[in-house]
């Protein structure tokens, strides 16, 4: 047709056809161009959503900004399929949040060059070279992603089984249904996070006394299954294995050999050259009591020696003051002194012990431990004695059914009896968010774009007794029941403080343990932890609550969102004193501040 028009001289179609042609030819040339630009703007955005999510991932592991930028342009040209890289330039923009989300900009300048459009720029009579390059820009940004790994370190003291202030019911079961109603509301709104491994995690940390890291963590290398930490022997004495036996003349003693203790002698048969710890002691009365459930280890752990403590200074078995000890509680004394017997009497001592101390050395005695005795051991005593609550449940995902099952049936769990340790609790509350050693579940301490929250609700005073609150004899010296400090005598409850340590009293215990909890607080709060807190029907007319609740106050973290409403300038701190009709509104707002610190990518 093409040629027919080109050769048919009638009229002037020539003339016509040569004028109609160049706008159908500007429009083709317009229309394979803009193709092209199409194409080379969607290569240039797709080289950006690579790059940025490829240097997200290495933003949030803790590389350098530098390298984060290099990273980003070597991933932005190798995805850039058609488009040279000479021809582009792009532009980062990292998040300025330190902790928690955040938004990764990236944008990029493309220079374009047109194959036809100059031509057709030409045949209009207008300047070519100066329409031989077209600019195009593409952007986007990725949220970070903003996951919460939060552990509920919460007060299972005995009284919390008192009746909550205003609310008609006890302070633990309104304790269950906020803290359970917090957990759905997190897990709900995580399952947004679709794009994201475990957005949402909640770990639970029941404390009284001390805190339970499970039965199940016997052989777990981070504990002294050797019997190496230097706390570990400090109630026992192991020579008096050998002066019993010797006596009946049989070959079985103790010995100090290469750092641990051994069985040595051929009286103990198969068993010599053993190892012997507190796990020993639990197996002996365990065969001698026909493995009865109150002589295995419940899974309660020692305080380490101070300052490992009060951080979260990870186990290492060459550092043996590392490793966490199992409590072992001793048998005290048999003798009475006026009626009152000693508090944690329950196994016969079977020898008449030595001076200066007799009572002492009967209870520190070793051979009672290797045979049978016939002495009923009373209730809630033994060598569980100030174990009570239910172990640690880890870091699990609730927005997965049943992470969420098994984080609520923990919550159910919790039973309230013992004392009151509120440093520990908080201790292994951070233990259980960081990502290293004992527990492991936690992303790494350095990831950005994760918030790790401690949330910490009491409803008394720290508190560690001494015998005579009881009404029992200290005829032994051990200046306390035994607890995770082990007994006050050996001073470990005043290391780091302050305190008069040789003034033994449950006033005296309190504001030591006050000021550990201080020295914690501070030392989480350094290390990125967010530390929330809860006083739960503390008074202020009373000394220790009034010491507790500042304690408590002090120890939170700052909001991110909230200002104080008596000092405007100031963040609000993430504190709050409740009553226990006030606990459910309490925990919403806590529901809401940790709502705020998430972004859906």
């Amino acid at each position: 047709m093409i040629r027919k028009f080109r050769r048919d001289e009638r009229g002037n179609y020539a003339v016509l056809t040569a004028l109609v042609m160049v706008p159908v030819m500007g429009a083709l040339a317009l229309a394979i161009d803009y193709t092209r630009m199409g194409a080379h703007r969607q290569a240039a955005l797709n080289a950006l959503d690579a790059a940025n999510i490829a240097a997200a991932r290495r933003l949030l592991a803790g590389d350098s900004k530098d390298d984060v930028l290099a990273y980003a342009r070597k991933y932005f040209e190798a995805n850039l399929g058609p488009v040279k890289p000479e021809a582009t330039t792009l532009h980062v923009e990292l998040p300025t949040d330190k902790a928690g989300g955040g938004t990764l900009k990236m944008s990029a300048d493309l220079d374009y060059q047109p194959i036809f459009f100059p031509v057709f720029q030409a045949l209009r009579g207008e300047d070519a070279e100066s329409q031989t390059k077209l600019t195009l820009n593409a952007n986007n940004a990725v949220r970070l992603k903003n996951t919460l790994e939060v552990a509920l370190v919460l007060d299972n003291s005995g009284s919390m089984d008192e009746w909550g202030s205003g609310s008609g019911k006890k302070r633990l079961a309104l304790l269950k249904d906020a803290a359970k109603q917090l957990v759905e509301t997190l897990a709900k709104q995580g399952e947004n996070m679709q794009q994201v491994t475990k957005p949402v995690q909640f770990g639970v940390v029941p404390f009284a006394a001390s805190v339970n890291v499970g039965p199940d963590k016997r052989d777990a290398w981070w504990m002294d299954t050797d019997g190496r930490s230097p706390i570990h022997h400090e109630n026992f004495d192991w020579e008096t294995i050998g002066e019993y036996y010797e006596q009946r003349s049989k070959d079985k003693r103790v010995e100090w050999i290469e750092g641990v203790y051994k069985k040595r002698g051929k009286g103990w048969h198969e068993e010599e050259d053993e190892v012997v710890t507190r796990f020993t002691l639990y197996d002996e009365i365990k065969k001698l009591k026909h493995n009865a459930d109150q002589f295995h280890w419940a899974g309660c752990v020692e305080m380490r020696p101070h300052p490992l403590g009060l951080d979260d200074t990870p186990p290492d078995r060459d550092h043996p003051e590392t490793l966490f000890v199992p409590m072992f509680a001793p048998d005290e004394t048999d003798p009475s002194d006026r009626g009152r017997r000693a508090y944690n009497d329950w196994w016969a001592d079977q020898t008449g012990g030595e001076w200066p101390n007799k009572s002492l050395s009967r209870q520190r005695y070793m051979p009672k431990y290797f045979y049978a005795v016939g002495t009923p051991v009373p209730p809630g005593k033994g060598p569980n004695l100030s174990c009570t609550t239910e172990p640690i449940t880890p870091l699990t995902d609730v927005t997965d059914q049943a992470g969420l099952d098994l984080v609520k049936g923990a919550i159910d769990k919790m039973r309230a009896d013992g004392a009151t340790n509120v440093p520990e609790g908080m201790a292994w509350g951070w233990r259980v968010v960081s990502g290293g050693e004992p527990f492991t579940e936690g992303r790494p301490d350095q990831e950005k774009g994760n918030d790790k929250v401690v949330i910490v609700l009491t409803d008394g005073a720290n508190t560690y007794y001494t015998p005579g609150w009881f009404g029992a004899s200290d005829e032994a010296g051990n200046k306390s029941i035994y607890s995770n400090y082990g007994y006050a005598e050996n001073g470990r409850i005043f290391d780091g403080t302050t305190v008069n340590s040789s003034y033994y009293s449950e006033g005296n215990f309190t504001k030591a343990m006050n000021q550990q909890f201080d020295q914690l607080c501070e030392t989480a709060k350094q290390e990125g932890i967010m530390v929330m807190t809860v006083a739960l029907d503390l008074g202020t007319w009373r000394n220790n609550e009034r010491e507790q609740i500042d304690a408590l106050r002090r120890c939170s973290s700052e909001s991110r969102f909230r200002k104080d409403p008596e000092n405007p300038e100031k963040p609000a701190k993430l504190f709050w004193n409740a009553t226990g009709a006030e606990l459910e509104e309490t925990f919403r707002e806590i529901a809401d501040e940790l709502s705020n610190l998430r972004f859906v990518s």
